[in-house]
């Protein structure tokens, strides 16, 4: 399903000449369609989220109610597309690297564990928390482990996530004139990725238990340190509304011809 998904928004966007992004893509099949798109110069661009490379469908079978603390959508997939998954990372059929934060809290009448969630999978909430995760996960297991290298880690969660939503005015680079956001890293020996280490207001996370290298050390934003060791620092109402200019990823292949497709003209509409 994910996979004709996939290919029917392809052949609109061809159509349409619209460029598109595909949001949290799953495993080999969706990303097959995204790398023939892209190979006839189609301005078709993907993202997934650590789920999908952290999680399997054996995540979902844990004993008892555990495996609703996975439920999302698309859901987790196998080891094979989970390694398929890193290789597309590293070639560059993924333009942005996401979480797709969904902060149900687990243990809660209001979350996973509501009403009816125990009649089956479609009453749970479906989505994970991810938000704080994103980057700890990626950067040992992708940058340190040697999936992917340092200059795609940076393009994946910050330089084109900028580009592609109007944002590169001030963000997703170090410049004169730009935001200032830094992370500076700290290599450690391995360590159990754990929910109390976590400044989100979530019972768990679905990564409990993976084993990291490194962890944020400083976190600068707009020049400000906000979290350092670990300790947040940032004062509440500090976030910053930024509006979002019209970004050149989404401008169209041809626009030679502005005519738009299945337009009719106003006097053959109109009485």
């Amino acid at each position: 399903m994910e996979r004709e998904a996939t290919y029917r928004a392809i052949a609109f966007s061809d159509l349409m000449d619209t460029p598109i992004l595909i949001v949290h893509v799953s495993g080999r099949d969706a990303t097959e369609e995204i790398r023939r798109g892209q190979a006839r110069g189609l301005r078709i661009y993907g993202e997934t989220c650590p789920q999908y490379l952290f999680l399997t469908a054996a995540d979902l079978q844990k004993d008892g109610f555990e495996g609703a603390k996975c439920i999302c959508s698309p859901p987790p997939r196998t080891p094979a597309d989970q390694a398929y998954m890193w290789s597309a990372l590293a070639d560059g059929v993924f333009s942005i690297f996401s979480s797709d934060h969904a902060p149900f809290r687990f243990a809660d009448p209001q979350g996973k564990q509501h009403g009816r969630a125990q009649e089956g999978f479609r009453w749970v909430p479906n989505g994970i928390p991810g938000l704080e995760t994103r980057l700890p996960l990626l950067f040992p297991h992708g940058v340190l482990d040697g999936r992917i290298d340092i200059r795609d880690f940076v393009a994946l969660t910050a330089t084109n996530p900028a580009q592609m939503y109007g944002l590169d005015a001030a963000k997703g680079t170090i410049a004169v004139g730009a935001d200032a956001d830094i992370v500076i890293w700290d290599e450690k020996p391995p360590f159990p990725l754990t929910n109390d280490m976590l400044h989100h207001n979530v019972d768990y996370t679905p990564y409990e238990g993976i084993e990291l290298k490194a962890w944020p050390g400083i976190v600068m934003s707009r020049g400000a340190v906000i979290i350092r060791d670990g300790q947040l620092q940032a004062e509440p109402g500090r976030g910053r509304f930024l509006p979002s200019a019209l970004p050149a990823p989404a401008r169209p292949n041809r626009p030679e011809d502005p005519t738009p497709y299945f337009v009719e003209p106003v006097s053959d509409v109109l009485p």
